[in-house]
């Protein structure tokens, strides 16, 4: 197992946004993955939803040490925006780092059509 960096605080905080508090307690009222897949799915475009995906498996990639050239490969995007992704996974406000941290052991790793 890769040892991680010692992850800092964050250096970015988050921002305000009007009606942000609303939608994060929107996603907390989710019970399971399969609500909040219906919630994304209304409150998304699917272009939207391909973006938000392919962010989350760039972040995950970039957190097993992939690189940058192979994750634009598999996923696939720019290394633009893996670069993008990455600096938030270690410069961020820490919401990719939790994520990352809290879903590692969940098995969802790998699996794409779920």
């Amino acid at each position: 197992m890769r040892e991680r960096p010692e992850v800092a605080s964050p250096e970015h905080s988050v921002e305000p946004v009007a009606g942000l508090d609303d939608l994060a307690d929107a996603f907390l009222a989710m019970r399971g993955r399969d609500e909040a897949k219906r919630f994304l799915r209304d409150l998304c475009t699917l272009p939207e939803i391909e973006a938000l995906t392919h962010r989350w498996q760039i972040a995950q990639l970039v957190d097993r040490g992939v690189s940058y050239l192979e994750i634009a490969q598999r996923v696939p995007t720019s290394t633009a925006t893996v670069t993008r992704v990455a600096q938030w996974v270690r410069h961020g406000s820490g919401g990719y780092r939790m994520a990352l941290e809290r879903t590692s052991g969940s098995g969802s790793k790998g699996r794409s059509g779920s």
